[in-house]
């Protein structure tokens, strides 16, 4: 029950954005207030005050189709034949009285008669507002169907005054042009949304629908209609509870719900309690506020992949920094890109983490609340009408940034596959975000649902310390041993992921390396991997501006599985190019020659490479980039950490 007490706290303390209208991605959304949801409308009908019609539109723009509408318990969880009418703003079988008359067909009971008679309780308790109103009694004459056909076409019948159901050519005699409506809805103009707002000629109102007096003449008569109290397990408090949660969480055309127990023949709860409500008994307030603060933080600030939600807030600041992404993401003005020269032993990683901590401190600055706590979830659906929270912790907001601290600092190393503003590539020194990791072991087209296993599996890497999982690490170091399988930048992105996760791995287990070069390692994987670097770089200089792989890179999958049988034919493959370089590359040579007199003799075989590799050949040709003219007379220590 944790998270749906911090959700009702969050909704507490942002009392002051209910039914505010905020704007993400070109989307529309607001913090719903308590009874209310949100539907996409398709038609617009405008009443006058006096309770006649005045005009209508369908609503083409699906930016514009967001309608935040009253919501009862019932008729938010309605689903089938079951009769279930929203209070006001519904789909045309429920609001139109002369559905059936224009061959509309309804099972059983006819729908409009239950949803007109609970209009009618609430335009005449004492709460009704003027506009709910002037829209009961336009409705209650029984005409919306008519007014629509003959307002623009905006409904579209046949001759014999019947809603075409589907549209077909034969209808061109009656429409020259396509009626708009058949664009807007998925179905049939039955299905059709309706959503209702007064005109006045006299002053500008404010659409229904963004009326915060609507808004609160509708709870205060519904709290009146609600269930007896009972004790919530969530807050400890006598309040009105319920067994209908909501849906919609994702998106409104969602319909998983977190909370549901209406399988009264199956096992959901039978066999442990009686009822369903001795298994979760929550108040019609906390169910409304946490429901509608999730949907409300979902929309403004969580990433999701393939319906999988990762989301991420704190109880009094919201912001706080997501552990899926990487380093660069974190803040361009505390966390500047790293520039990273040859003076690597300078301690690259210490000032990360000074930029890191003083992040923190600005953050936490911002908040008065000293125990502050963050909240990270992440929900998905196996089926369409169940979600489950997949992962939840709420720990304290001063832990959370030393456990980012770590992993930044921890799981870091050199990548320059960010571009700036302006489209430039960025070098920086940090952890990569997670969806990258992601793409970095399965490739850039994984499948979402590859992606989304992955990300939430490093969640707890991040969070709680875990090691990174072996086959991840696997599958990067692969495909980083691959390079001829991909174009050049994406290796190179997989190469410094890999690298980054390795080294982690190895820190872990007390063998962390830097990413400045060990020249007095003598580890057999990190000398082949320096090696391999060398003749990389010597290939690649004597091409100057050629394109294509060097042998180095061509081989590099058969070097990691059989190092001293492919070191021989790389070897030999250099040859004609240390002839094109003539003196300069004796150099290069001796620099080889000085790596192999670090090997043991025993550890010169064809024995697989370990993903130390990587790091020694990343490490080697950064640090021979740095100095692009090698004179003859320079030993190979100075070059390299000059």
């Amino acid at each position: 029950m944790s998270w749906l007490l911090n959700l009702y706290e969050t909704y507490e303390s942002n009392l002051d954005r209910v039914g505010e209208p905020e704007f993400k991605n070109d989307r529309e959304f607001t913090l719903l207030p308590v009874s209310h949801t949100t539907q996409n409308a398709h038609i617009e009908v405008l009443v006058t005050e006096d309770g006649e019609f005045h005009s209508a539109e369908v609503i083409v723009d699906k930016k514009e189709s967001s309608t935040l509408i009253p919501s009862t318990e019932k008729s938010s969880s309605r689903a089938g034949s079951v009769i279930a009418p929203y209070p006001l703003h519904d789909k045309l079988i429920y609001v139109a009285g002369d559905f059936v008359s224009y061959g509309g067909k309804v099972k059983g009971a006819e729908p409009f008669e239950t949803y007109i008679q609970e209009l009618q309780n609430w335009a005449e308790s004492k709460y009704a507002v003027p506009k709910v109103k002037s829209i009961y009694h336009y409705l209650s004459k029984r005409t919306l169907i008519r007014d629509l056909v003959a307002f623009k076409n905006t409904l579209a019948v046949d001759r014999e005054q019947k809603l075409i159901e589907k549209w077909d050519s034969v209808y061109e005699e009656l429409f020259p042009v396509r009626p708009a409506i058949f664009g807007a809805v998925a179905g049939d103009q039955s299905s059709a949304f309706i959503r209702f707002t007064v005109h006045s000629p006299d002053r500008i109102l404010t659409k229904v629908w963004k009326d915060a007096e609507m808004y609160s003449s509708f709870l205060q008569y519904y709290q009146e209609r609600l269930g007896d109290e009972d004790v919530c397990y969530v807050t400890g408090r006598l309040q009105p509870s319920t067994e209908r949660h909501a849906n919609k969480i994702r998106n409104a055309a969602d319909k998983a719900k977190l909370i549901s127990a209406n399988d009264t023949s199956g096992f959901t709860f039978r066999g442990r309690f009686i009822d369903s409500k001795d298994a979760a008994n929550i108040s019609y307030e906390v169910s409304q506020k946490a429901h509608n603060a999730l949907k409300w933080l979902i929309n403004l600030q969580a990433k999701i992949i393939d319906e999988r939600v990762f989301l991420v807030w704190g109880n009094d600041a919201l912001f706080v920094p997501e552990p899926t992404e990487d380093t660069f993401s974190l803040d361009p003005e505390e966390i500047p890109a790293v520039v990273i020269k040859s003076d690597l032993k300078e301690g690259v990683a210490s000032e990360l983490a000074k930029s890191l901590d003083g992040y923190r401190n600005k953050l936490q600055s911002l908040s008065a609340n000293i125990e502050s706590r963050v909240n990270i979830i992440v929900l998905d659906s196996a089926t369409t009408g169940r979600m489950a929270v997949l992962y939840y912790r709420n720990m304290d907001k001063e832990i959370y940034f030393n456990k980012l601290l770590q992993w930044h600092t921890s799981c870091a190393w050199l990548h320059r596959y960010r571009k700036n503003d302006q489209g430039q590539f960025i070098p920086f020194y940090g952890a990569p975000a997670t969806r990258d990791i992601a793409f970095a072991a399965y490739g850039p087209r994984a499948d979402d649902r590859l992606v989304k296993g992955l990300m939430e599996r490093m969640l707890p890497c991040i969070i709680d310390g875990v090691r990174v999982p072996k086959d991840i690490i696997n599958s990067v170091f692969q495909r980083a041993s691959n390079p001829v399988s991909m174009e050049i930048w994406e290796w190179e992105k997989t190469l410094s992921i890999a690298c980054a996760l390795i080294n982690k791995d190895l820190m872990d287990r007390q063998e962390g390396f830097e990413l400045a070069l060990e020249l007095d390692n003598d580890d057999r994987s990190y000398l082949f991997g320096r090696m391999l670097a060398v003749a990389d770089v010597l290939e690649r200089r004597a091409l100057g501006d050629e394109k294509r792989a060097t042998n180095a890179i061509r081989y590099m999958n058969a070097f990691a599985k059989h190092p001293e049988r492919t070191w021989q034919v790389i070897q030999a493959a250099m040859q004609p190019y240390q002839a094109r370089l003539g003196k300069s590359a004796t150099y290069w040579t001796r620099i080889i020659d000085e790596i192999g007199h670090q090997f043991k003799s025993e550890d010169f075989n064809n024995k697989a490479l370990s993903g130390k590799y990587l790091l020694g050949y990343y490490s080697q040709r950064h640090a021979l980039y740095q100095k692009k003219d090698a004179p003859e007379d320079v030993t190979t220590e100075e070059t390299i950490d000059n």
